[in-house]
């Protein structure tokens, strides 16, 4: 089995910057992609970010593109997300999750094995 603990959120003030962490731990594979996903109250969970095993790729939602960054580090099984320019609209719970079948990365929560519990944040204007 596979844990992932996302920390590194909280409130921030619209304009201002949130890193957000995913540790791996458990189980280990030998490549796995990981991306970032948001669900806003009242809103279905959505793509923010994914990067693949070898961290070449990345890929962002539209919405993100330009502010957040996604990146990781293999040796410490931890996935980041760097979020500057933060808005009111990203406020969210942000979950990162791990994918077996899809080490390149996806866009699709389907797609997606073990999923974190989750962290607030909340971005106010």
């Amino acid at each position: 089995q596979v844990q992932l603990v996302e920390s590194g959120g909280g409130l921030v003030q619209a304009g201002g910057s949130l890193r957000l962490s995913c540790a791996a731990s458990g189980r280990t594979f030998s490549r796995y992609g990981m991306g970032w996903f948001r669900q806003a109250p009242g809103k279905e969970r959505e793509f923010v970010a994914a990067i693949a095993w070898s961290a070449g790729n990345t890929y962002y939602a539209d919405s993100v593109k330009g502010r957040f960054t996604i990146s990781r580090d293999n040796a410490k099984n931890t996935v980041y997300l760097q979020m500057d320019s933060l808005k009111p609209e990203d406020t969210a719970v942000y979950y990162c999750a791990l994918s077996l079948r899809y080490y390149g990365g996806s866009y699709f929560m389907i797609d997606y094995d073990y999923w974190g519990q989750g962290t607030q944040v909340t971005v106010s204007s």
